[in-house]
């Protein structure tokens, strides 16, 4: 499958089989997370892979809505990033984020990203606090979000091209 078709066949991936992943399929997801470009070439990113089915179901009430899907996958990635270490923090660990789930894609694996920073869970802790504390996870590295992976245990329909926003693009000023 060539990249165009891969972006618009991803899509994210709530529900997931119980079936573990190849040690060699995380390696790879992990890799592309660590060879996505940085601000500075900072690489101040640090992830937490999380396989225990305890930790994941604690992990999913990080907030009060949209993280169950992480109490039902096999793997979960925590993407946190050392915020003294470069500005651009959030956009570094995005970036990252999205190589591992366009990694996870190729290798025919489903992922969902779950917002983290700038949430809350549902006794008001903020959510990258929640985090931080069930994982260890020093003050100053927030969470920008936990991704989920796993086999698909649900079929999406590929992106509709048709559908795109063009009118969202802009040539030359706004």
């Amino acid at each position: 499958m060539d990249f165009h078709q891969l972006l618009i066949d991803r899509r994210s991936i709530r529900r997931y089989t119980s079936d573990k992943i190849d040690p060699e399929d995380v390696k790879l997801i992990l890799e592309a997370g660590l060879l996505a470009p940085t601000s500075k070439s900072s690489r101040a990113w640090q992830f937490v892979v999380v396989e225990d089915a305890d930790m994941l179901l604690r992990l999913s009430q990080c907030k009060a809505m949209g993280a169950g899907p992480i109490a039902k996958c096999p793997l979960a990635v925590v993407v946190a990033v050392d915020s003294t270490a470069t500005e651009p923090w959030i956009e570094d660990a995005s970036v990252a984020a999205s190589f591992m789930q366009l990694q996870a894609a190729a290798l025919g694996l489903g992922s969902c990203w779950i917002q983290v920073r700038d949430r809350f869970a549902a006794d008001g802790t903020p959510s990258d606090e929640y985090v931080r504390e069930a994982l260890g996870i020093p003050e100053t590295c927030p969470v920008v979000c936990i991704l989920t992976f796993g086999h698909k245990d649900e079929q999406r329909k590929p992106q509709d091209v048709e559908k795109l926003k063009w009118e969202n693009v802009h040539i030359g000023k706004f």
